[in-house]
């Protein structure tokens, strides 16, 4: 009998040891098939798990584990399957990736952001105006919702723009994967997120002037915050998809494109982190 308990505590304590020294998982997440499939179809041995309406992937590159998130469109969608792969397979990382709109002319089609900061850009306090006298951009406050446990609309120390910066291992992994990359230039830069399309020009340009915004898209800041809280490095990577502020029109295939350099971006990062 003692040497059954013996046997047994052994067992038990080799397992605790392999699942403390197993790797944590990559997390990439996109939110609609064009962002997502192609890098679903590449991860090795993949099994699919379905939690509610959100679609996750789990498999490995190189070995490494992998899980390939589709994340659905949209702040709340974002934040909810961050949260959700945050809890259930404590990754290691989350890259959050796909198309998004140009808000700078210098950027083309198929060129890629690196969110060296993500920031929302659909939270503002407007200024008072009274009726018949429209609305103007220039007098709106940022709201950081995350500084105030009032009302943050009247407290002045959340009139900021809370800016999520992207972590440096997974920074410096894409930037080391640029060469690799023949359809546009991959460029530092700010990551604009909200629930609004915004098509004005000028409300673009306000953007980029008061907050750097490089591109905008629906996802990546909420992402971000919520890797935040778990305390998980994060990164935004953005295809530029079309670019109204220079006429560059919609291409499908940006969000292929996306993935391949994301594809190239984690087999480096894996290759980095076996190293340490």
């Amino acid at each position: 009998m003692k040497l059954f308990i013996a046997l047994l505590l052994a067992f038990v304590l080799a397992s605790c040891a392999t699942r403390d020294t197993a790797p944590r998982p990559i997390v990439v997440q996109g939110a609609m098939d064009v962002e997502i499939r192609k890098l679903a179809a590449a991860i090795e041995n993949p099994t699919q798990q379905v939690v509610s309406g959100w679609t996750f992937w789990l498999g490995t590159i190189d070995g490494y584990p992998v899980v390939v998130s589709k994340t659905l469109k949209g702040m709340e969608n974002a934040a909810a399957a961050t949260a959700l792969a945050a809890e259930r397979y404590h990754p290691a990382a989350i890259i959050n990736q796909g198309t998004a709109g140009g808000h700078q002319p210098d950027l083309g089609v198929f060129d890629i952001v690196l969110g060296m900061e993500s920031v929302n850009i659909g939270s503002f306090r407007t200024g008072f105006r009274e009726g018949g006298r429209g609305s103007d951009l220039a007098e709106w406050h940022p709201l950081d919702l995350m500084r105030s446990d009032g009302s943050a609309g009247q407290d002045p120390s959340a009139w900021t723009m809370r800016r999520f910066k992207g972590d440096e291992r997974l920074l410096a992994a894409a930037r080391n994967s640029r060469a690799g990359y023949r359809k546009g230039r991959v460029v530092d830069g700010v990551i604009g997120s909200s629930e609004v399309w915004n098509s004005e020009i000028d409300r673009i340009q306000r953007f980029h002037d008061a907050f750097g915004t490089s591109v905008e898209e629906m996802e990546t800041a909420s992402a971000a915050q919520i890797a935040g809280v778990f305390q998980i490095p994060f990164l935004g990577i953005r295809v530029v998809s079309n670019n109204i502020t220079n006429g560059g029109t919609y291409d499908g295939k940006t969000g292929e494109a996306c993935q391949d350099f994301v594809y190239g971006v984690v087999k480096r990062y894996i290759g980095e982190t076996r190293k340490h």
